[in-house]
């Protein structure tokens, strides 16, 4: 199973599409904000929650980004060298508890640095409910290596032990 990218595999304009998706529990919420200290009743008081616009607990926007992250992995930066930026970040319509998010990432750009053995992949991930609805997009630099530098440095999993007999 392929764990990321080297910068030859990318090209521009393609479209990841990341597997599985992940529904949102009211567990993995809370836990997000306890974790993070954001304590907004909005995200951990239902009675609150319904007297807002939203009438119900919204999941914290962080997570949502988290998990979209999190999901991109394996398709973009699995291989990195450094996730170099978070150009931007915007979240468009509310997930709530029993939602369940998709994402997908488009190849914008890319180049090669000054050091030949990476370059820089610009991306922009959306994610999505299960009815298709846009819940955050974010766009992101990440410095992947060129199959170059995996070779020089012994292959796609260099440090890997072997199990002993």
């Amino acid at each position: 199973m392929q764990f990321g990218r080297t910068y030859e595999e990318f090209e521009v304009g393609a479209v990841y599409k990341h597997w599985p998706g992940k529904t949102v529990t009211e567990y993995d919420d809370h836990l997000f904000c306890l974790l993070t200290m954001n304590h907004h009743p909005l995200h951990l008081d239902a009675n609150y929650a319904t007297t807002t616009v939203q009438g119900q607990n919204v999941v914290v926007g962080n997570y949502v980004y988290s998990l979209l992250l999190g999901m991109s992995v394996p398709d973009v930066s699995g291989k990195a060298i450094a996730n170099l930026e978070i150009e931007s970040l915007r979240h468009i319509a509310p997930t709530f508890h029993g939602d369940t998010i998709y994402g997908e990432t488009t190849v914008l750009d890319k180049k090669v640095t000054s050091k030949p053995d990476r370059g820089i992949v610009h991306v922009e991930t959306k994610g999505y409910k299960q009815d298709g609805t846009v819940v955050c997009i974010f766009r992101r630099k990440v410095m992947v290596p060129t199959e170059a530098y995996i070779k020089e440095r012994g292959g796609e999993q260099p440090g890997r032990p072997e199990p002993l007999a």
